[in-house]
């Protein structure tokens, strides 16, 4: 069955969002996450009927998946294949200087999870990939299986929050012993029996947090999100809004820090925005999701 975009993905708190970012006719917007096109499909349409896009991706298959979505809007956007930390190259490849709003949605998308087979979920028997971009060079199972114990369990403790990291990673090394750990459900078996039955969690799988800790580690998540706080504010436009998504603690603790810090941001959301309980219950993905805003000002002392 041929899905369409909007089929097999929600995009995570869109009315809120749209709400702050303020898109308008004339104006210049910046989706650094364009993933299946929710976010960068409702930018086109509120800033009708001249509004502008430019939409980053680096995973090719979201790219093909989210250019059908923007279909209707041709000649309005322009696409760009490289990952939202390499915003400045890609602006000034597309000749531009200033923008007039920039959103970023951090995190694994919906394609991914469910149709990606790169390995991002325990649910399939996946290649151990996790790459969102797949010209990248370091894999999962590069990490899983050329890492040190001491590596992997810092790796799963401080970018999965992941209380059982060093027996994980003791059962990791050893598992690879006896063979390499290259897809997605012996990593998750592993796992699972290297923690007591009494320390699964009631709600998650005890894989969960490791998994995440993985995906972030493969595509530098944390680092990008830093340099683009740092690199976009030189391109917003006064008054531009500069709208962040984020779905884990780590994440979410530096964009407070980098707006925070930032002279030139006024910051709009002194808690961040989350999902209701009506999008919760359509989209139980949101229920991490959380949105903070900032606003270009010039000169801000």
């Amino acid at each position: 069955m041929d899905l369409k975009p909007e089929d097999i993905h929600l995009s995570v708190l869109l009315d809120e969002t749209m709400s702050f970012l303020q898109p308008r006719s004339g104006g210049l917007y910046v989706d650094g996450t364009m993933g299946m096109g929710g976010h960068s499909s409702a930018i086109l349409k509120i800033s009708s009927p001249d509004g502008k896009l430019i939409a980053f991706d680096w995973d090719g298959a979201a790219i093909e998946q989210g250019r059908k979505r923007l279909l209707e809007y041709d000649g309005r956007y322009t696409i760009v294949r490289r990952n939202f930390a390499e915003l400045a190259a890609g602006l000034e490849e597309c000749g531009v200087s200033s923008i007039d709003g920039l959103l970023i949605d951090i995190g694994v998308s919906s394609l991914q999870l469910d149709q990606g087979e790169r390995g991002f979920t325990f649910r399939k028997d996946e290649p151990l990939d996790m790459r969102m971009d797949n010209r990248r060079e370091i894999t999962a199972a590069d990490i899983v299986n050329k890492c040190s114990e001491e590596e992997l369990a810092d790796i799963l403790y401080y970018y999965g929050d992941e209380k059982q990291a060093r027996p994980m990673a003791t059962a990791i090394v050893e598992a690879r012993k006896e063979a390499l750990i290259e897809t997605s459900g012996r990593l998750a078996d592993v796992l699972y029996m290297a923690v007591p039955k009494r320390f699964h969690p009631t709600k998650i799988h005890v894989a969960t947090k490791a998994f995440q800790a993985l995906r972030i580690a493969v595509n530098r998540e944390l680092e990008n999100l830093a340099d683009i706080i740092d690199d976009a504010v030189p391109f917003l436009a006064e008054g531009a809004r500069f709208c962040v998504i984020s779905f884990h603690s780590l994440e979410d603790r530096i964009v407070k820090r980098k707006f925070k810090e930032n002279k030139q941001l006024k910051v709009l959301t002194a808690k961040p925005v989350t999902a209701g309980k009506a999008e919760i219950d359509r989209n139980p993905r949101a229920r991490s999701a959380k949105l903070r805003v900032a606003e270009k000002r010039i000169g801000r002392e």
